[in-house]
């Protein structure tokens, strides 16, 4: 298994989705929170520009996910010209748990519902290993840019440099 002894359930079933898709890992669980990308970065020891935060947007008021760097924000105007969508609005955290079974700050690429349209900044490109939300606050999945094109089925956009 990926490291699943002692996870919060929810984290445990992330991690076992994972393992089904045949992720690699490891999975990491904290007393401290990782809910904000900072967060994860300060107790990883990593880059915050490491940290894959899987944001849901409603878009056309549609529930997507964006997958992007923990070291910028993603920019509405750019993201609509991207996708020739009209509009582009932050999801609620009620919003966020309908369609990801999953609370703010906890969010993985995986284990949700239902399908979601799914994109992924190229910026996690660079990086050789990114980590993701693994259901909780508390929890991270250590993955890779192709790993994570594959577990999600995302598309790939250029969000911009941070």
């Amino acid at each position: 298994m990926l490291g699943t002894q002692g996870l919060h359930p929810s984290a445990l079933a992330v991690a076992q989705e994972l393992e089904r898709q045949g992720a690699k890992g490891p999975v990491r669980q904290f007393s401290a929170s990782t809910k904000t990308a900072k967060d994860a970065a300060t107790a990883l020891g990593c880059d915050v520009g490491a940290i894959a935060s899987c944001l849901v947007f409603l878009l056309d008021g549609d529930p997507i996910v964006i997958i992007k760097s923990g070291a910028f924000r993603v920019q509405p105007d750019r993201f609509l010209q991207l996708t020739g969508a009209q509009s582009l609005s932050r999801a609620n955290a009620e919003q966020v748990r309908a369609a990801t079974g999953q609370p703010i700050g906890g969010v993985s690429p995986v284990n949700w519902p239902g399908p979601l349209r799914v994109f992924i900044d190229r910026y996690l490109a660079e990086f050789t290993e990114i980590w993701a939300a693994c259901g909780t606050p508390n929890a991270v999945f250590a993955t890779h840019f192709e790993e994570l094109i594959t577990l999600t089925g995302a598309q790939v956009v250029d969000l911009g440099a941070p």
